[in-house]
């Protein structure tokens, strides 16, 4: 059940990238990272105010920095240079990155089918990613591949803090911190290239407040809001593999919302991706749903 909880804020996620090309294009990645944060963890606070303890700030803002600042901005870095379906496919490789992270560093080793399904997914990654098959911005790339280690430090970091502190101050405070660094980091960007946002705040219009409402609400407050509390009842590797939603949502607002069309080849490729990164946690949860004793 929690997995398919976990579906809903992926799928949401997973909108980000077509949403933000169709809805707010050429609006500079800090501003847009600000606007996401800050007012959704105002909203929070306001429903249920909460205030971090004296030696709980440090390390509220350093979840802040890595979980919002800076993947936020990442994630509307990659909105602005690569596909949609791109996009949204391409995290569902967190759960390769996740084990790996998790067996070096905790020394949780994963089980074969994750490690064999991981394996599977870098293959069919590299064939869709193949410059020969399709060009894509490097730096978008490069910005998928940081965003992809943000989530899993910051999803660990969120998982340790639940232990001792309740997890809608932790979701609330590391939305306004990093909204906070977002917003001082946004207006020095500013002061140094104030054309580009009279640019953009001149010619505001209705099409830019539906994409900022559905980012702040749905993306931000609620999804955000059902990833830290399944954080506290699922393990991070779980978590990840209800990501499957994530890239289902970005090809279909892609093809919605920008037209994106690719090859029978490339869609096969993306549904192979999207088989394997589901397969390991279904087949996982079939062998303890049948090891587990009849009740007397």
């Amino acid at each position: 059940m929690n997995i398919l909880l976990a579906m809903i804020p992926a799928f949401f996620w997973g909108t980000t990238y077509a949403v933000t090309q169709y809805t707010l294009p050429d609006w500079p990645p800090l501003l847009l990272g600000a606007l996401r944060a800050l007012p959704a963890g105002l909203i929070l606070l306001a429903i249920k105010p909460t205030l971090p303890k004296k030696g709980e700030w440090t390390v509220i803002f350093s979840l802040g920095f890595i979980n919002i600042a800076t993947f936020f901005s990442l994630i509307f870095i990659m909105a602005l240079t690569l596909p949609s379906a791109i996009s949204g496919v391409g995290m569902i490789s967190v759960p390769v990155f996740a084990m790996i992270f998790h067996w070096v560093v905790k020394k949780q080793r994963p089980h074969l089918i994750q490690a064999l399904s991981g394996i599977g997914l870098i293959a069919l990654a590299w064939l869709l990613f193949n410059p020969s098959q399709i060009t894509l911005n490097p730096i978008g790339l490069i910005a998928m591949l940081t965003a992809i280690m943000c989530i899993i430090i910051g999803s660990s970091m969120t998982k340790t803090l639940g232990g001792r502190m309740h997890w809608w101050m932790i979701l609330t405070w590391q939305l306004i911190s990093g909204g906070i660094i977002l917003s001082i980091v946004s207006t020095i960007h500013g002061l140094m290239n104030p054309q580009l946002y009279v640019e953009v705040l001149s010619h505001f219009e209705m099409k830019n407040l539906i994409g900022l409402l559905w980012i702040i609400g749905l993306n931000t407050a609620l999804g955000y809001g059902m990833y830290v509390w399944l954080l506290q009842r699922m393990s991070v590797v779980d978590f990840t593999f209800g990501g499957i939603a994530n890239p289902i949502a970005g090809i279909s607002a892609g093809l919605i919302l920008m037209g994106e069309i690719y090859t029978p080849f490339q869609y096969t490729l993306m549904g192979g991706m999207i088989v394997l990164s589901l397969l390991p946690q279904t087949i996982i949860s079939l062998r303890q749903s049948k090891v587990k004793p009849e009740r007397p």
